[in-house]
């Protein structure tokens, strides 16, 4: 049986936190069903399959999980990635012997029935403890625009947009990454933008901005974009 990594209380019901193993799968399989079928937009979540899930959980990564009793009521993944044409490093310009220094945050699911109890920030401060940090200097992930909560869960793990890319055969997707060794330094001059506008947003990634908070004014979001003046190893 897995250690449990945390234990706390959720609505008066006890809850534990543990790394989930290749037995969990069905439950994990279940879960991401019941998150799919509640989503209003399915492109949202690009869900993993019974093989994906099963190459991490065999030691390709890690994978935790929130239960009530013995019911897995959500959980948080990731991902050791092959270097492949698809790797995400190779989309913000890291070298071949980078590469092989990401991990992913890949996905995050919460039982429908317990939303709105900071689950997803729970298990992001839980798991991000759990990279070794002599293993990995990159933290990535994709996130579709206008998935706001995905959006946030990213920035307040101070995470940062570093690039806006077709991924998963044609799906438009911000690539985020966290440096876990360098510290960024900006540029104080802001530049708010739309973000709907996706060339616009192309063009300042291009020229050297990353995206570091997001804004809701007039009916829309806005992504606001910093440029990098330098960078500080940590």
């Amino acid at each position: 049986m897995s250690e449990i990594i945390e234990q706390g209380v959720l609505r008066d019901i006890p809850y534990h936190v543990k790394k989930l193993k290749v037995d969990d799968l069905p439950q994990i399989l279940d879960l991401q069903r019941t998150v799919v079928d509640a989503l209003p937009h399915k492109d949202i979540l690009e869900p993993l399959s019974a093989e994906e899930f099963e190459y991490i959980l065999k030691g390709n990564g890690i994978v935790i999980g929130v239960f009530v009793g013995d019911r897995l009521i959500a959980f948080r993944a990731l991902l050791i990635p092959e270097i492949d044409d698809q790797h995400l490093g190779k989309d913000i310009g890291l070298n071949e012997e980078d590469l092989k220094r990401v991990i992913y945050q890949e996905i995050s699911n919460v039982h429908p029935e317990f939303r709105g109890h900071g689950l997803q920030k729970k298990m992001a401060k839980i798991i991000m403890k759990l990279i070794d940090d002599s293993e990995f200097d990159y933290v990535m992930a994709t996130v579709m625009p206008y998935n706001i909560p995905s959006i946030k869960d990213k920035l307040h793990q101070g995470m940062h947009i570093a690039a806006l890319k077709e991924k998963y055969g044609g799906k438009l997707r911000y690539i985020f990454v966290k440096p876990l060794r360098k510290k960024l330094k900006l540029k104080k001059e802001a530049v708010l933008i739309p973000m709907g506008d996706i060339e616009g947003q192309k063009n300042l990634l291009h020229n050297g901005y990353i995206g570091v908070a997001i804004k809701h004014q007039c009916d829309d979001w806005y992504v606001e974009y910093r440029k990098v003046e330098a960078e500080d190893l940590g």
